[in-house]
């Protein structure tokens, strides 16, 4: 019993030291040589970010004290100063589109195998790698029944370190489509099925309702084919109009909004007149499908990281060769959607598919969609900060550094706006008002 005991403290002990809680003061002061308020505006020079109880206080100008900052400190309240001068600092980063109990090149058939708790196990490493890498916020858009709601409870109440954590659990997919089992025999995929699948609108709007039940954040559908499911029927569109019109309307009547997984030009176009409130990678996307985005305002979620972590195992016996096959399809039109949505008013919000890759390389996508979606750097910053903001409703919150938001923000050392690859480099990061071990 007592070496049960030890173990049990030693174990508590170790979570202690990586939870947030254990950094957090009631005052802090970060000096910064350069801040970022907005993406959209030219940075300011040396200030002082004040922050209390996870909240920013005031951004001033220069190195006033405390009780300048914050006036009505107490006599005996603690204030902790952390200085970097040297770096720019920046709103915290928002990745629309993540898996954080997936990891890359996992055989598809290990679903058979690896239990939910792993894969709890397998968010909570890759939740504390996600933060350190300065995404302070996140959407988690498809994981095992309740694992992503394991994930963001456990972020939000301190026992692991993460990002803020937007979860839809299971997509909601039709019957044999992106997003249901495959590839099994029938008895398995009855023991496997996460109960995600409907066919017609009453069916549809069920599973809408149970996500709700379940404490889903967003609801999440496969509108089209996917590139990484073990079905060879293409990129084309699964629901019908009527199932679509259920589960916009139903998600809607409950405040959800909905993100739709969607390749097909055709799809695309169907899901968006039905009311999704985002395109998930929109690979194919067409003038009709970008025209009615634009009347809507849908935002556009690239993933162009999740064509750079397939492409970079294609051909090494880890994907089917139908996956293969629409593998080749996807890459060769890499970028055009970031183009087009610029070109036609469409707004973008950031998104990576990290899982589809190695999660912590999320900021790859800001080169990405500067190189091959012809973005500024400015403009890609912003659809990592004001731009995703937006579409998870948390522009209140977070996205820029203001009194009353939230104190999520991040230094590098050098000036993103001129070069967008310093946020692969992320140097230090606060999330809700916390600063997160970096090692």
């Amino acid at each position: 019993m007592v070496g049960k005991l030890h173990l049990a403290a030693a174990a508590l002990a170790a979570t202690t030291a990586l939870m947030p809680h254990a950094t957090l003061a009631d005052v802090t002061l970060v000096r910064a040589g350069r801040v970022i308020v907005d993406a959209s505006k030219p940075a300011l020079g040396a200030s002082t970010i004040a922050v209390r109880d996870g909240r920013i206080v005031t951004v001033a100008a220069g190195n006033p004290d405390a009780r300048t900052l914050v006036p009505d400190l107490k006599p005996d309240e603690p204030v902790k100063e952390i200085d970097l001068s040297s770096k720019t600092v920046l709103p915290g980063l928002i990745d629309s589109h993540v898996h954080l109990s997936s990891d890359p090149g996992t055989p598809w058939w290990q679903e058979a195998v690896n239990s939910d708790e792993y894969a709890t196990a397998v968010g909570t490493k890759n939740a504390l790698v996600t933060v350190r890498a300065g995404f302070t916020t996140v959407r988690d858009v498809g994981s095992a029944k309740n694992v992503g709601f394991a994930l963001r409870n456990a972020v939000r109440d301190g026992v692991v370190v993460g990002p803020r954590i937007l979860a839809a659990g299971p997509g909601i997919s039709i019957i044999g489509g992106h997003g249901d089992v495959s590839g099994f025999r029938r008895e398995v995929i009855d023991v496997l099925s996460g109960g995600n699948t409907c066919t017609g609108a009453v069916e549809c709007a069920a599973r809408v309702r149970e996500a709700s039940r379940a404490g889903a954040d967003v609801i999440k559908i496969t509108a089209t084919g996917g590139v990484l499911s073990q079905q060879a029927r293409g990129l084309g569109q699964h629901f019908t109009d009527d199932e679509l019109k259920s589960i916009m309307d139903t998600a809607h009547s409950l405040g959800l909004k909905v993100a739709a997984h969607a390749h097909g030009a055709k799809g695309i176009e169907t899901a968006v007149r039905a009311g999704v409130d985002s395109v998930e990678h929109g690979t194919f996307v067409d003038d009709a499908g970008l025209k009615v985005m634009k009347e809507k305002g849908t935002y556009m979620v690239p993933t162009l990281m999740a064509f750079t972590g397939i492409s970079e195992r294609l051909g090494k016996g880890v994907y089917t060769p139908q996956v293969e096959d629409k593998i080749r399809q996807t890459l060769a039109v890499m970028g055009k959607q970031i183009a087009a949505a610029k070109r036609n008013g469409v707004p973008i919000a950031f998104g990576t598919d990290s899982g589809v890759f190695e999660h912590g390389r999320n900021a790859e996508e800001f080169g990405l969609m500067v190189k091959y979606g012809g973005l500024t750097p400015r403009e890609a910053l912003s659809t990592a900060t004001t731009g995703a903001a937006g579409l998870l409703g948390l522009e209140a919150d977070v996205g820029t550094l203001e009194p009353g938001k939230s104190a999520d923000m991040i230094a590098v050392d050098g000036d993103p706006i001129s070069d967008i690859t310093q946020l692969e480099k992320v140097r230090f990061v606060m999330a809700s008002g916390r600063v997160v071990p970096m090692d």
